[in-house]
C-alpha cells in the first residue's frame, strides 16, 4: 500500500472549500492529474454518491470508479475507488477551521493489484509522483479559492487544463 498525505491552509471559509472539492465538475480546476469525470450521481454529495474519473499518471490514462463512503459536510469526506486490475484507492478530505481560514488535509491510500509484488512495482514505476501531484493539486486549490474577483476556468469544460502529460506546464 502506498499512502500520500498533503495539507494546505486556505484563506477561505470551510463552506467554500467544501463546495469546491465536493463538486466533481470542478476537479479539472485543481486536481493536476484529472482528465475527465463521467457517470456523476445526481444531486448533492452524500454517502453513496458515485462518479467515474479518468486520470493521467506517469504516461498512462486510467479510470477510477469512486463511491463516497463518508460525508460530514464542511468537515470530512471519504471516497473509495476501484481502478484497473482490481487496484483500490481511498481518499480522505478533512477540513477544519483555523484562524479564520480552513486547514484542508488530504490523504490517499493506494493498493496496487498483486499484493506486495504489485506495490513494489508501483513504487518503482510512479516513484514520488503521487506525493508531488497531491502537493501541486492543493497549491492549485489554495490559489483558486484565494483568488480575488472570482474563480478561473469553466467547470463544465475544465478550461485551461489538458490531459496530455502527467502534469500541467505551470
Amino acid at each position: 500500500m502506498t499512502t500520500v498525505h498533503a495539507d494546505a491552509l486556505i484563506d477561505a471559509p470551510p463552506e467554500s472549500v467544501w463546495a469546491t472539492v465536493m463538486d466533481p465538475r470542478r476537479l479539472a480546476e485543481w486536481v493536476t492529474i484529472h482528465c475527465e469525470v463521467t457517470d456523476i450521481s445526481g444531486g448533492p454529495a452524500r454517502v453513496g454518491f458515485r462518479m467515474t474519473q479518468t486520470i493521467h499518471l506517469h504516461g498512462a490514462k486510467f479510470r477510477v470508479r469512486w463511491k463516497l463512503t463518508a460525508c460530514e459536510p464542511e468537515r470530512r469526506a471519504v471516497w473509495e475507488g476501484q481502478g484497473p486490475a482490481r487496484s483500490r484507492a481511498r481518499i480522505e478530505y478533512r477540513l477544519s477551521p483555523e484562524d479564520g481560514a480552513t486547514r484542508f488535509a488530504y490523504s490517499n491510500e493506494f493498493r496496487a493489484p498483486l499484493g506486495p509484488l504489485g506495490a513494489l512495482a508501483g513504487r518503482v514505476v510512479v516513484g514520488g509522483i503521487p506525493e508531488r501531484e497531491a502537493t501541486r493539486s492543493l497549491t492549485r486549490l489554495k490559489s483558486l479559492l484565494e483568488q480575488p474577483g472570482g474563480l478561473p476556468g469553466d467547470p463544465e469544460t475544465g478550461d485551461g487544463h489538458t490531459c496530455q502529460g502527467e502534469t500541467d506546464p505551470a
